[in-house]
């Protein structure tokens, strides 16, 4: 009943967390602005990933075993 109640009360604090927006720490500025760019990015847009960072999966995965074509590369270690 105590690893219940632990258990619990954990969650419990892990969950009350505040969620604040990205700032630099004190002290320090944000990045300067890349090469060619006007402005200097805000730490959104330094965070959004474009598509070919994350591609989608575009192939449909097997649904069954096939039989496997012969592979001419696959030789024994010498």
């Amino acid at each position: 009943m105590r690893i219940v109640a632990i258990s619990a009360l954990a969650l419990a604090l892990a969950g009350c967390g505040t969620v604040s927006p990205l700032t630099p720490p004190e002290g320090s500025a944000m990045p300067e602005a890349p090469y060619g760019a006007a402005a200097t990015p805000s730490a959104e847009e330094l965070l959004r990933r474009e598509a070919l960072a994350a591609p989608e999966r575009s192939v449909e995965l097997r649904r069954r075993s096939e039989e496997r074509q012969d592979d001419p590369f696959d030789l024994p270690p010498e």
